[in-house]
């Protein structure tokens, strides 16, 4: 009689892969897209950080799906400000089976990339995002953190006219869909007794010499001029105004109101305003003070607008998942139509279009070339 002899180590490898198998921890991938080349270089890193924190502070608190602690890992990817290059971000993300998308950081490669996570169904939240296209296109998937250009441009012409006494005012854009977007809602909203637009220019994104266009504007003798763009074209633009001899008050809305402006425009004063979609009522202060000690703390780099609003929409996509027992976007998605979360940078919730409600502005200076808050506006 032949004895057949069976290998013990098959069988016990097969039962410590099971039982591997069984205490697997589900991964839940969030996607992070901003522009971490080019002028915004530093903003778009600064939002990157502020989405990488959370996960990591979800991961550190063993943050629970139905009932089972799971795994967040965020993938980052660089869109340079470019649309085109956005768009294929926005698919590199998709094939890569996200739960989730936080970003893009500018409208214009967000509203062509909206299309992307809408067709393929994944819950998109961007935390400085402005455009009001971005969540006017029907796509149920598209939320935002932050208010929109209607009211930031807005507030900001009847600021220029009412506070600052504004009456010969200057415009010019980037021609990107924030810039012009931010631009034209201004200059609507820019009116009264003895008040003009006396000159409307544009340049690019990617500009760094702005001497034909001041030239001209110098010549229709503004009180005001007023930038839809970033800081990195925002800070070259005001250093060559001065240079210029242009006396002119200098405003903008939250792509120019950094901390790194005074050091992109060779000093930046009381002369100077802008506003950031976003802010804090005096009882959420401590939070966001807080906040940002910590974000300095863990990565030695300052605040500069985004990092809290990219936070709190990790931790919003995260409650809604929580709340629906599933990181599937299928089944999360209804959730964050719904949801209420209390974040640093105040309580989130987004009405029909995906737009947060009663979404804040910060009206800022600059004193001794330190930011400084004028006032919060709801």
């Amino acid at each position: 009689m032949q004895i057949k002899f069976i290998p013990l180590a098959l069988p016990l490898a097969l039962t410590l892969a099971c039982a591997a198998g069984a205490r697997a921890q589900e991964v839940v991938k969030i996607g992070h897209v901003a522009a971490t080349s080019g002028p915004s270089a530093h903003l778009g890193k600064e939002d990157e950080l502020g989405a990488k924190m959370a996960v990591e502070d979800l991961n550190a608190q063993g943050f629970k799906i139905n009932g089972k602690a799971v795994k967040f890992v965020l993938l980052p990817e660089d869109d340079a400000a470019d649309p085109k290059q956005g768009a294929a971000a926005a698919q590199k993300l998709v094939d890569a089976k996200i739960n989730g998308i936080i970003g893009h950081q500018n409208s214009g490669t967000t509203i062509p990339a909206s299309k992307i996570y809408f067709d393929a169904g994944i819950p998109q939240i961007s935390a400085s995002a402005t455009s009001p296209v971005y969540t006017r296109q029907g796509y149920n998937t598209a939320f935002r953190v932050v208010a929109n250009d209607n009211k930031l441009g807005g507030t900001l012409g009847k600021y220029a006219v009412t506070k600052l006494g504004a009456k010969r005012i200057a415009v010019i854009d980037d021609r990107t869909a924030y810039g012009q977007g931010v631009a034209s809602e201004f200059a609507k909203a820019a009116k009264g007794p003895g008040v003009s637009i006396v000159a409307k220019e544009f340049t690019t994104d990617k500009a760094t010499d702005f001497n034909a266009i001041l030239t001209k504007i110098k010549s229709k003798n503004p009180d005001l001029v007023f930038f839809g763009g970033m800081d990195g074209v925002g800070g070259p633009l005001l250093r060559q105004m001065k240079a210029l001899g242009i006396k002119a008050k200098y405003m903008g809305g939250d792509g120019i109101c950094s901390e790194s402006l005074p050091k992109l425009a060779g000093g930046a004063d009381e002369s100077v305003t802008c506003a950031e979609a976003g802010g804090v009522t005096a009882d959420k202060k401590k939070d966001l003070e807080d906040f940002a000690a910590r974000f300095r703390k863990k990565y030695n780099m300052e605040v500069q607008i985004y990092a809290p609003y990219a936070y709190d929409a990790v931790m919003t996509m995260a409650t809604a998942m929580a709340n629906a027992k599933s990181a599937d976007p299928a089944k999360y998605l209804p959730f964050l139509h719904k949801v209420q979360y209390q974040g640093v940078t105040g309580p989130i919730s987004f009405d029909k279009y995906g737009d947060i409600n009663n979404g804040a502005l910060t009206l800022y200076t600059y004193k001794d070339n330190k930011r400084t808050v004028l006032e919060v506006v709801k």
